[in-house]
C-alpha cells in the first residue's frame, strides 16, 4: 500500500514568521454555539455547527496618521462577506482593512487630515467634497467604522451644514453625521458576493447557518401556526412569531431611540 503524505497547511494559512509575520492580527474566537445566552436557552434561532474559523483583527479605525502604507496581499475572510488586504506601514506596523475597490497588490494609501481624495485613503467628512463615495463611516468619533462595511457597500456624502454632514446610506437612508468623524473613500471591494450560489443545502450550513422550519408544519405546542388537519391556514388574523408577537411588518427599532433626530428620511 503506497504512503500518503498530506501537507499541515494550505497558501492560506501559511504565514512567515520570520520576514512577513502577522500572528498578532491573527486569533482563535469562541463561538456560544447555535446561538444559545449563558444559560443555555436558544435566543438567536437557526444558528450553529459551522466550519471552524480564525478571526482577523480588521483595523477600522484607520489611527496610523500620516504614514503611508502598502497593499501586500488581498486576502479571503471568514468572517465577513468582504475581502480584506494587509498593509505594511512605513513605520513597521502591520494591518488588515477593508479591501476598497480598484486597489491591487502595490497600490499605497494613507490616513490624515490633509490626503488626496483616493481609493483607500481615510480622512475626515471635513475634508471630503460632496458627492464622495465613501464606506467605513464613523458615528462616534474615534470609535472606528460601523456603517457601510459589507461587500459592495458604499455611502454617499450629499451635504454639508454647521458641523454635521448629510450621508445617503446603502440602505437608502439619509442621516446626519459629525463631520469630524472619519471615513474611507471608495467602495468596498467583492461587489459580487450578495449573487454568490451557494448550490445546496451543505454550503449554508459550513456558514453556521442551520435550517428554518416553516410554522405552520409543526405541531400547536412548537408554534402558534402549528396544529389542525390537511393544511389548513394559521388561524390566526396575521403571521406571528413562535412567542405570538406579530410579524412580517413590525417595526423592531425602539420608539424613542436616541438617534432618531439624526436620521431625516427612514430606510427604504
Amino acid at each position: 500500500m503506497a504512503t500518503h503524505l498530506y501537507k499541515t497547511s494550505t497558501p492560506s494559512t501559511t504565514i512567515d514568521r520570520k520576514s512577513n509575520s502577522r500572528n498578532h492580527l491573527i486569533s482563535g474566537q469562541h463561538h456560544c454555539g447555535k446561538g444559545r445566552n449563558a444559560r443555555g436557552i436558544i435566543t438567536a434561532r437557526h444558528r450553529g455547527g459551522g466550519h471552524k474559523r480564525l478571526y482577523r483583527k480588521i483595523d477600522f479605525r484607520r489611527n496610523e496618521k500620516n504614514i503611508s502604507g502598502r497593499i501586500v496581499t488581498i486576502e479571503y475572510d471568514p468572517n465577513r462577506n468582504a475581502s480584506i488586504c494587509l498593509i505594511h506601514y512605513g513605520d513597521g506596523e502591520k494591518r488588515y482593512i477593508l479591501h476598497p475597490r480598484g486597489t491591487i497588490i502595490g497600490d499605497t494609501i494613507v490616513s490624515g487630515t490633509e490626503v488626496p481624495i483616493a481609493m483607500g485613503n481615510a480622512l475626515t467628512l471635513t475634508d471630503m467634497p460632496l458627492g464622495t463615495a465613501i464606506h467605513n463611516i464613523e458615528i462616534t468619533v474615534g470609535k472606528g467604522g460601523q456603517l457601510a462595511r459589507a461587500g459592495g457597500a458604499v455611502a454617499k456624502l450629499i451635504a454639508k451644514e454647521g458641523k454635521s454632514a448629510t450621508l445617503r446610506l446603502p440602505s437608502g437612508e439619509v442621516r446626519l453625521i459629525s463631520q469630524n468623524c472619519l471615513a474611507t473613500v471608495g467602495q468596498v471591494g467583492n461587489v459580487g458576493a450578495k449573487r454568490k450560489k451557494l448550490g445546496r443545502a451543505g454550503s449554508k450550513c459550513w456558514l453556521g447557518k442551520r435550517p428554518v422550519v416553516r410554522g405552520v408544519v409543526m405541531n400547536p405546542v412548537d408554534h402558534p401556526h402549528g396544529g389542525g388537519e390537511g393544511k389548513p391556514p394559521i388561524g390566526r388574523k396575521k403571521p406571528v412569531t413562535p412567542w405570538g408577537h406579530p410579524t412580517l411588518g413590525r417595526r423592531s427599532r425602539k420608539r424613542k431611540k436616541y438617534s432618531d433626530s439624526f436620521i431625516l428620511r427612514r430606510r427604504k
